[in-house]
């Protein structure tokens, strides 16, 4: 966006329109399209890359993709033989699409913040986001299916019963439940808020970075941008990782029998 539409449009009425969803619906049906869109595009390049790999998979003289991909795998491998103790089939895929898919989330963050919106503008389209990860819908979806399986795994290597009793009896004995009770619901419910509070707080606070870097004169935007580019990086591979241990280290709770 040019200085001149900058200034015609003015500071806050340009950062809102940068933080404003393209969207359907309203109330608990609304739907963020721009979000949905930009999640099953990335989760279809997590997909296509990963098919790719394995389809042009050798045992002689790997190439550039099956040796990024086994990186990832040994990677991802490694934390959960490091962190769950139970026996899964699950945990090491969940685990590494899980870190895939919330780092190309992340990742969106660093294309220029007026590019994308600006092809979407010329198309029609009034309002684009363009990192699922600054949505707090995307960032729940996901941290609400990992307290499903939470729960599903406690009930099912614990039985019902074994749950109900870990969930009323634990820490301080049977003569507490009520208090134990509390402790724990508010111990699970904190584990979803978390996960999704995290990753949407850092992303949406580079986000508006960026934004209010690209309010700068363009001869100045270079200096800024391009440093916390680089130091970006760090960030949104860290939360990636953040995200992916905290859930192999939830599962790996919810599989302990006491």
């Amino acid at each position: 966006m040019s200085t001149e539409a900058h200034a015609a449009q003015g500071a806050t009425g340009y950062i809102i329109h940068h933080l404003t969803s393209l969207s359907v619906g309203e109330g608990f049906w609304r739907l963020n399209l721009d979000t949905l869109f930009f999640s099953v595009v990335l989760g279809a390049i997590f997909v296509w890359f990963f098919k790719r790999a394995a389809d042009k998979a050798t045992s002689g003289v790997p190439g550039l993709v099956q040796n990024f991909a086994e990186l990832l795998i040994e990677f991802v491998d490694g934390q959960v033989k490091d962190t769950f103790h139970g026996k899964s089939q699950l945990i090491a895929p969940l685990a590494l699409t899980i870190f895939c898919w919330v780092f190309l989330f992340n990742f969106m963050d660093l294309f220029p913040v007026d590019i994308l919106p600006g092809i979407a503008g010329l198309m029609g389209v009034e309002y684009l986001r363009v990192v699922p990860s600054t949505d707090l819908n995307a960032t729940f979806a996901m941290s609400i299916s990992v307290f499903c399986l939470i729960i599903f795994y406690s009930i099912k290597v614990k039985g019902p019963i074994g749950f109900a009793k870990e969930l009323m009896f634990q820490p301080f004995g049977p003569w507490l439940t009520p208090f134990n009770l509390l402790l724990k619901l508010v111990e699970e419910i904190a584990k979803p808020i978390s996960l999704a509070l995290r990753l949407f707080g850092n992303l949406y606070a580079g986000e508006l970075i960026f934004i209010l870097i690209a309010l700068l004169p363009w001869y100045i935007q270079p200096l800024l941008s391009f440093p916390w580019a680089i130091f970006h990086i760090l960030i949104i591979t860290l939360q990636a990782f953040i995200f992916m241990v905290l859930t192999i280290v939830y599962l790996s709770m919810a599989h302990e029998d006491h």
